[in-house]
């Protein structure tokens, strides 16, 4: 898992907040060096059958899990322990919302 400081890792960052350009940073550099997640990998980390929660967008996956919009690995009408790019097309907001979680892999 990337770990980002300590402040960061347990806060959710806004684009208005000061630690927010170096959190992007960080992990633009970082995204070259994660593992590799299969899409089965991915499907088991739903909430339900593991108590990690990941989504996956753009071919990174994400740990949403500290997020209370993600309860029990369900976000509205979107469940976890899959890719989720295609449904961002008609979500209420855009992309950046991915930038408040942790990359932990790029889905293969």
């Amino acid at each position: 898992m990337v770990v980002f400081e300590k402040k960061c890792k347990n806060t959710i960052l806004k684009p208005n907040d000061p630690q927010y350009l170096h959190r992007i940073l960080i992990k633009e550099i970082l995204i070259d060096h994660l593992p590799e997640i299969s899409r089965s990998q991915l499907s088991l980390r739903n909430g339900q059958d593991k108590p990690e929660i990941w989504v996956a967008y753009k071919g990174i996956v994400y740990d949403v899990g500290r997020s209370k919009l993600w309860k029990n690995g369900k976000h509205y009408e979107h469940w976890a322990g899959q890719d989720l790019t295609a449904e961002m097309a008609n979500a209420p907001h855009q992309d950046w919302v991915f930038d408040k979680f942790d990359p932990i892999g790029k889905l293969i």
